[in-house]
């Protein structure tokens, strides 16, 4: 820590030194006036013209006692907030001893990794191939089915998934501390951070689970903490520390990404403060264009292409792991399919051309469009006309098989076979339920400017509404139809509309499965488009499918559009709770983790109510704070050397924590997706900091109004005040992090009745 101070002495001198340069008429460079120099570590504050960014010699002895103090008592203070952390963390890791809300995704998708099952999810793989790898390594055989919340796990082994997720949440706290440490040069600053997290039940609660947010906000603070780092090195560019700190910054941009899509907001942060840096930089004269572009082509190194080729790796382990089929094939194509080991279309073969007789399957060309697929069931009233049911199914299932026949059914299938081609009028035969693939003028249910698709008619018999006109796209009349590789779409013969998936959702009444239309609209989209994947025709030769395997930056731009489509695709569903993002800030209501009565073990999803109405009162705290100090600044106010000091990293530091907390909190306001209270725990990071550095430069500034002797009482007692109360707020709320029983809340009886604040807090 001792260097780290002297660090920042010495860039802060040669900050100095450079603008004290004189500069003559031509523009070139003479000798400084005065050279300043670091003596023993600490920086000669020779007074500058600029109030704001420069000390003077006389008014930083606090700042300079602050940067000199021992740096041991900075390590007994960080052992201690880690071991507060791991304390708090583990405590109880191993209740409840049964599946805890997503505890029943990540948990069965680090299953899938040990057993190299393919499977789909909405996140990028890294967080679930962590728990993975982690699971296995300690002992779990993933033979564990992770059914629903409240499975027991019995002899499976699931505390080195849940002790890993605690481990990385633990080292919150202290990432938080070394960051405050680093932009205030305030250990009490710094401690106060430390305190809010390590004391929060909602940040305790998130990191004992199998979940991915202790593992995401792990990478998203290593990534603010080396961007700092970072920064502090910039007095002695292209040394081995400045090296270290940029590329560990690009690690965890790529951990922070590789994780949840939600990494793009702190790649944005470290962007902004990276344009910022270079933007200073192209300002320095002293520093040649040569340098410069050095310094630019260094951040495009560390920041972006090794962040970007360590994203691609990710994936490419995680294509290399999950090479057998699983629940997740359907929603990608044929021909990412194919390179699955157990996919009926891995090394397999098929009749090449499409011919009457034959049964196939139909994939609709959009990403997760599904397949055509129809069932018994009939559309309920209000819905179209009570016909049966055609929709789209993400899965391979029986019911997805259809049957090519002719209009009139006077073709002798025992015969040659003769092939499907472009232009030709087909039906299409439900294989389990005969009844005929059929539009009509009904409205779809959904999208009401489409048509309804049904099921109709009995064993193949029906009427004119069944017949549909094949187009090859970008074929022309007679051209066949090509399996897995023909673009094909279904015109309604009678109405001119054409067989699309909406990709809208169905209600209950369809199991949730996707809309089949017939639209008006007949522009040439992926919707509208069809591949035929399975097709059986024993009269026909076979060829094989091994040519259809695409490339890793194929599969790897489909699972992208994928995961991006099914995040859009989550809304909320009946009867399933939906946070609003303006609940979140002021703690208005938490999340059910474990048990819903009084019998059950139950663990509630809450931040410490103390903490977080603290951190929203620091916000505008903070906004007020600055505004003031800057309206004084520009009318030419006198402040002393210390505030000058303070409003210097209220404004830089407590500016970069401010904007952090925007990027991780303003964009789900205009999110269309189903959005939960533990969405806000990245912005509540950023919160925090900012409390810690906005409440000890608040309390730091009362001799403006009192004395000396007087502010110093205000400003001790004021940090421990905060201290115990956090801690005593931490002592009645943890039941709510380490489980609860008995009577529920609403109970006056119950011994949690006098801490339910709220009506909506429901533990």
């Amino acid at each position: 820590m001792e260097d780290s101070l002297k660090e920042h002495c010495t860039r802060d001198t040669v900050v100095r030194n450079r603008q004290k340069c004189k500069l003559n008429e031509s523009g070139k460079r003479l000798t400084q006036t005065k050279p300043l120099q670091p003596h023993s570590g600490v920086c000669d504050k020779s007074k500058t013209n600029d109030p704001t960014n420069r000390l003077a010699s006389n008014g930083t002895n606090k700042r300079q006692e602050e940067r000199l103090r021992s740096p041991c008592s900075h390590v007994y203070i960080m052992v201690v907030v880690v071991v507060l952390s791991v304390c708090t963390r583990f405590y109880k890791i191993d209740e409840p001893a049964h599946v805890c809300w997503d505890e029943t995704h990540f948990g069965k998708m680090g299953s899938y990794y040990i057993n190299r099952t393919f499977f789909f999810d909405v996140h990028p793989p890294l967080g679930k191939m962590l728990i993975g790898l982690v699971g296995y390594l300690t002992g779990y055989d993933g033979t564990f089915p992770f059914i629903k919340p409240g499975d027991k796990y019995e002899h499976h082994n699931y505390l080195g998934m849940r002790g890993f997720c605690a481990a990385l949440g633990s080292c919150l706290p202290p990432f938080a501390f070394l960051t405050v440490l680093e932009l205030s040069n305030s250990t009490s600053a710094a401690l106060i951070v430390a305190c809010l997290l390590i004391f929060d039940t909602g940040c305790i609660t998130i990191s004992q689970y199998i979940l991915l947010d202790p593992i995401l906000m792990f990478f998203i603070m290593g990534s603010v903490l080396c961007m700092v780092r970072f920064n502090t090195q910039s007095f002695r560019p292209f040394s081995f520390s400045w090296w270290l700190w940029l590329l560990l910054t690009g690690v965890c941009l790529s951990g922070s990404l590789g994780v949840k899509f939600v990494g793009l907001f702190v790649i944005l942060l470290v962007g902004i403060n990276t344009v910022s840096d270079l933007w200073m930089l192209l300002g320095d004269l002293s520093l040649s264009l040569v340098g410069f572009g050095k310094h630019l082509l260094a951040r495009v190194f560390g920041l972006i292409i090794l962040p970007l080729f360590l994203y691609a790796t990710i994936f490419a382990v995680h294509f290399i792991v999950l090479s057998k089929s699983g629940p997740g094939d359907g929603f990608f194509s044929s021909a990412f399919q194919s390179r699955l080991i157990g996919n009926n279309l891995h090394n397999a073969s098929m009749p090449e051309y499409l011919a009457y007789g034959s049964v196939i399957t139909l994939k609709n060309m959009r990403i997760a469009g599904g397949y055509l697929h129809s069932h018994w069931h009939l559309y309920p009233e209000g819905f179209g006309a009570p016909q049966q049911q055609v929709t789209g199914y993400m899965h391979k299932d029986f019911n997805n098989l259809w049957s090519v026949k002719r209009p009139d059914n006077s073709y002798d299938y025992t015969g040659t076979p003769v092939l499907v081609r472009h232009g030709d009028i087909i039906t299409l035969e439900h294989k389990e339920t005969t009844r005929n693939l059929h539009s009509h003028s009904h409205k779809a249910p959904l999208t009401k400017k489409h048509q309804q698709v049904t099921g109709y008619g009995i064993n193949g018999t029906g009427d004119l509404n069944d017949l549909w006109q094949v187009e090859v796209v970008g074929g022309k009349k007679g051209d066949p139809v090509k399996v897995l590789r023909s673009k094909v779409r279904f015109l309604h013969h009678s109405t001119g509309c054409v067989l699309c998936s909406s990709g809208k959702t169905l209600p209950k009444w369809a199991f949730e499965q996707l809309e089949v239309t017939c639209s008006p609209y007949v522009k040439v989209t992926p919707n509208s488009q069809w591949t035929i994947e399975d097709h059986i025709n024993p009269k026909l030769p076979n060829i094989s499918l091994s040519v259809l395997k695409p490339t890793f930056l194929e599969i790897l731009w489909e699972s992208h559009i994928v995961m991006i489509r099914g995040n859009s695709g989550l809304k909320p569903k009946d009867n399933e709770m939906n946070s609003k993002p303006w609940h979140w800030p002021i703690n208005f209501q938490g999340l059910r983790f474990s048990g819903v009565n009084e019998t059950e073990y139950r663990v509630y999803l809450l931040g410490n109510p103390i903490i977080w109405w603290f951190n929203l009162f620091s916000l505008g705290l903070f906004v007020v704070m600055v505004t003031v100090t800057s309206v004084a600044v520009q009318r030419g106010m006198n402040l002393q050397e210390n505030q000058k000091a303070h409003y210097r990293i209220l404004k830089e530091g407590g500016g970069m924590l401010f904007l952090g907390w925007i990027l991780h909190y303003l964009p789900f306001y205009i999110m269309g997706r189903i959005l939960y209270y533990h969405h806000y725990f990245p912005a509540m990071l950023f919160s925090s900091m900012l409390t810690g550095i906005t409440l000890d430069i608040f309390l730091k500034n009362f001799d403006i109004i009192f004395s000396p002797s007087i502010a110093k009482y205000i400003l001790r007692g004021g940090q421990l005040v905060l201290i115990l109360g956090v801690i005593y707020s931490f002592y009645l709320f943890h039941p709510l992090s380490y489980g609860m029983t008995g009577l529920l809340a609403h109970d006056p009886a119950s011994s949690m009745a006098g801490l339910r604040w709220l009506e909506s807090w429901d533990f």
